[in-house]
């Protein structure tokens, strides 16, 4: 049994069936969406499957600049029903939040049932993620706001939430869907356009794209720093 630690909180673990990507579980004994755990030494490091998580997608495509750390306040808008969530939590861990947001009922409570309930770090923030001010009273400034919400005006949202709450130099990262957007066109074109909405604001400086495809199609993940 092998273990690397790729980014600090993530990790490397190799065992019979390969090399998997992971994170320290800081909910022993607890699963959120079937993922297989591993034991390394007393611990439980639960695989991040890239299929599930465009992070962990965005991770094993090669991501320079990571945008979680551990003690890190974490905006996350489009929380659904926690998959990706729960692996911010363990790296975040103990002195770290994850605030998050989602606006569909029906997730939102499988999301407090096998997320937020087991797990201290996570506030579950029941709204739309257009509307800062709804939620603004619960937050603190944070050094990462991270949107994944499928909709057209995605870039809108994610810049809107980023400038009342991100610090300066924060992380502000979009996992763009380029059929969201506007499904007619080709997903270069939509995501340059998008990339260029971020950059025209002044307030943003993109570090890094990746294409996470063949894990989840006609995406790209954009990370960009607030000036």
């Amino acid at each position: 049994m092998k273990l690397r630690e790729v980014f600090q909180g993530v990790y490397e673990v190799e065992d019979e069936e390969g090399n998997h990507i992971a994170t320290l579980s800081i909910a022993p004994g607890t699963l959120v969406y079937g993922e297989k755990v591993i034991k390394v030494g007393g611990n439980e490091y639960r695989v991040w499957n890239p299929y599930r998580s465009k992070i962990a997608a965005a991770i094993i495509k090669g991501l320079k600049n990571f945008f979680i750390k551990p003690g890190w306040r974490i905006l996350y808008l489009g929380a659904a029903s926690g998959t990706t969530v729960s692996h911010v939590s363990d790296i975040v861990g103990p002195s770290g939040i994850v605030y998050a947001v989602e606006v569909a009922h029906r997730p939102f409570r499988d999301f407090i049932e096998k997320v937020s309930g087991k797990r201290r770090n996570v506030v579950p923030i029941l709204a739309d993620a257009r509307n800062v001010f709804e939620y603004s009273w619960l937050l603190q400034e944070v050094e990462t706001v991270y949107c994944d919400v499928a909709q057209p005006d995605e870039v809108d949202i994610a810049v809107m939430n980023a400038d009342a709450f991100l610090r300066k130099n924060g992380f502000l990262v979009i996992a763009l869907k380029a059929s969201s957007v506007d499904s007619t066109r080709k997903a270069s074109e939509i995501f340059e356009k998008e990339e260029a909405k971020i950059e025209e604001t002044g307030r943003y400086k993109i570090e890094e794209t990746v294409d996470i495809e063949p894990y989840a199609m006609m995406h790209e993940l954009i990370v960009s720093r607030k000036l």
